[in-house]
This record gives C-alpha cells, structure tokens and sequence, in this order.
C-alpha cells in the first residue's frame, strides 16, 4: 500500500482538553498550519462519557456537564483553524518529529516542526493490578462503566462495589446510583481520615472502609463478592455483582517512550520542564501524560500554555540540554514539571504539582541540591493522597545548572 508522506508546522497527538486547548492557541497564534490527530472516531476524551458537571468553570461554559464541555473544547480548536482528524491512529516514529500514521485515508508518514504530545493517561485494569481470583462478569474501570451507562445504555447489575476514595471514585459512585445500583461501599487501602469518612457517607449513602486491599474475586457466570483484608489481618467478602477499580492512574507513556522521551520515575510520564520540553529535541508534553491525574480543566489549562514555548521553538529557539532533574523523597511520590528550566521558564502559576503516598499535617517542604537548602515552605493545609498540592516555584534562580539533582524531601 503506498504511503503518503505531508509536512506540518505542529502535530497534535491527542483530541482531549490538553490537545484541544494547544491546537486552538497554537493555531489563533499564528503557528502556521496545525494539525490534531485522535484515533477515536469523536473527539474530546475522557469528558465525552463523564455525565456530571462542572467542566469548564471559569473557563469554557462555566461548568458544563462532561459531553458539552468536550464538544466547546472542539469546536474552540475547529474555530481557531485547527485541522482535527478522527480516527487516526500513530502507529510509531520515522524520524525525530516523524510520525507514522494510519487512518481512513490510509498509511500516511507526517513530519512536522514541532510534536506536542497530549495522549492522556489510563486507569490500570483488575489485571495490571494482580489481583487474583476468577474472571466473571462484572468488573470495570470507571471509564468503561461510564461508557456502558452512558454511551451505550447497558444494564450493569444490583449491587457493587467501588475501590478507590479519590473524585475519580466518586464520579463512578454517582454513576453507578444514575444506573440504579446499590453501592455497597467505597474501599481503600489508606488509613481513617475525618477528611474521608463523613463526605461519602454523606454524598452516597455507603461507608467507606478504609485499611482495606482487594486480595481476590469470587463467582464464575457472574461476580459474587470481593474479598477483602483489613491492615490488622481481619478478611471478609462483600457480596456484589459490579466491581469498579478506580484511580491508580498511568500515562499513555508508549509513543512518548519510543520516541526518545526519558520518562520521570515518579510520575511514569515523560521527564519535562516548565516549558514542556521532553528530552526528545522538538517534542512537547502536555495534560495528563505528565502527571496521572488531574482535572480536565488543568489539562485544557496546560495545552494552551505550551503554545508560547512551541512558538518560541519554531523561531529557532535552541532546545536545551543538560538540564538538572527534579526528584522527591519518601513518603512524596512525584512532582511536576521534572526537569529545571535554565533559561528563566516558570511553571503554571509560578507553581510545582507533588503528591504524597501518606497524609502529612502541614508538612515542611524542603529543596534542596548538593547539600544546599534552596528553599522551605510550610504547608497550610493537610496534604493527603490522590489530591495534589503545590510548591511554590520563587526558588528555581538559585539552582546550580551544572549541579546535581534537586530534592524535595519532607521534614
């Protein structure tokens, strides 16, 4: 089959908000011709089956539900002179900032000037997060259950069971009552918190059992029950037939990965600095391929703001090297962006993004590199998991560029 080959100013790899917003500033920029690939058939991403609302606010219709929202973020891109392609899968690289395509025109091979990245993150299935038992019937992400209620219309069952106790858990919580189910509980392996308990009670009706691991599944035709164990050794199984897994998020890394873009341990996206420079020459990083998971809004957020770094990039800025790598201390578990700008750039609202493993009362954050104290800050408020909270970002004039790695430690 013969292959087209084209050239580009910017490609877009990904059609959610954080591709979206970078096609639509890019291309109201004057960045030239700017072109979105998504190989689902409709544009928008994970907003598209999120039925709740609260997309948007402040931003794009003050608090959409999540399918109008995915269409504004279309239809800005469109308006701008963005050239949105559906159903176009990138099946790998050809060069630097080559890439092979395939779609309904057939096998193309694009080349652009620029490559900005913006393929969003994934939950880890039951299977990517071992756990044993039967296979029946009955067992979902929150993606997939809100694409069988939502999109599809399918009867899920009776009663269930959600694992996780983050928004993400609580949207599949709301789904699953939309659905006419019974939530049984929310379960998750982190400790009591007052923060925790009341709100899901209040908000679904079901306790929240905390201390808690998934150690198997029951029933063959159908899920019978999900087995648990207490931190203290106690077991039980909750009888149900819908189990949702929610949460423990990962980055669509694979493209990002073979295309040369060193990924972060931390977050388990692509390494990036406050520009969202890779360490691939020419390749930007945006949304939730960075930092699974935050909200949609953030993500449109960070699309439209790597749009002033592309342009720079495209009138033959030089593309850095050497850049010193930020990395964090236990019980911290990532912090975002990863690598040290050396030429002035900042974060989004002068702000670095960490999350913590454990939760922490006002935590004091402490940076430092080499033995030298950079910065401290004291934290107001509790950090706690699967909530991010922010470093500020005053301290980065003080790095050594020719030092060695920065550390956020907690004291």
């Amino acid at each position: 089959m013969t292959r087209r080959e084209r050239t580009v100013d910017v490609l877009v790899v990904g059609a959610g908000p954080a591709g979206l917003g970078a096609g639509a500033e890019l291309a109201a920029s004057g960045a030239g011709h700017v072109e979105i690939l998504e190989r689902e058939q409709t544009a928008g991403g994970v907003p598209r089956h999120c039925f709740h609302g609260g997309f948007g606010a402040g931003r794009i219709g003050g608090g959409a539900i999540g399918p109008v929202y995915a269409r504004q973020c279309v239809a800005a891109a469109v308006r701008a002179g963005a050239a949105l392609r559906t159903s176009v899968t990138v099946t790998g690289w050809a060069g630097p900032r080559t890439l092979d395509t395939t779609g309904p025109s057939g096998l193309e091979r694009i080349t652009a000037r620029a490559v900005v990245l913006a393929t969003g993150a994934r939950e880890r299935p039951r299977s990517a997060r071992l756990v044993p038992g039967t296979r029946p019937p009955g067992v979902y992400t929150t993606g997939e259950l809100q694409q069988a209620v939502h999109l599809f219309r399918q009867r899920i069952g009776t009663r269930a069971v959600v694992i996780g106790n983050e928004p993400v858990s609580h949207a599949a919580a709301d789904t699953l009552r939309v659905a006419g189910l019974d939530v049984v509980a929310l379960v998750t392996d982190q400790p009591p918190s007052p923060l925790n308990a009341a709100p899901v009670r209040a908000r679904h009706r079901s306790p929240l059992l905390t201390d808690a691991t998934v150690t198997g599944l029951t029933g063959r035709e159908r899920l019978t029950g999900v087995s648990l164990r207490h931190r203290d050794g106690r077991t039980t199984t909750l009888p149900c037939d819908t189990v949702v897994f929610t949460g423990d998020w990962i980055p669509e890394h694979e493209l990002a990965r073979r295309g040369g873009a060193t990924l972060d341990p931390g977050t388990r996206g692509p390494a990036y600095d406050a520009s969202y420079r890779t360490r691939a020459t020419g390749v930007f990083a945006v949304g939730n391929l960075l930092h699974a998971v935050e909200s949609a809004g953030t993500a449109a957020a960070e699309g439209r703001a790597v749009a002033a770094p592309v342009l720079r990039h495209l009138a033959a800025d030089p593309w850095p090297t050497g850049r010193p790598a930020l990395a964090v201390d236990s019980p911290l578990e990532w912090i975002a962006p990863n690598l040290v700008a050396l030429d002035g750039s900042r974060p989004l609202h002068d702000r670095f993004t960490l999350r913590t493993g454990r939760r922490l009362l006002r935590p004091l954050l402490v940076v430092g590199q080499d033995g030298h104290v950079l910065h401290r800050e004291r934290l107001l408020l509790p950090a706690v998991p699967n909530r991010s909270f922010r470093l500020r970002g005053d301290w980065l004039d003080r790095v050594d560029p020719h030092g060695g790695t920065v550390r956020i430690t907690v004291h």
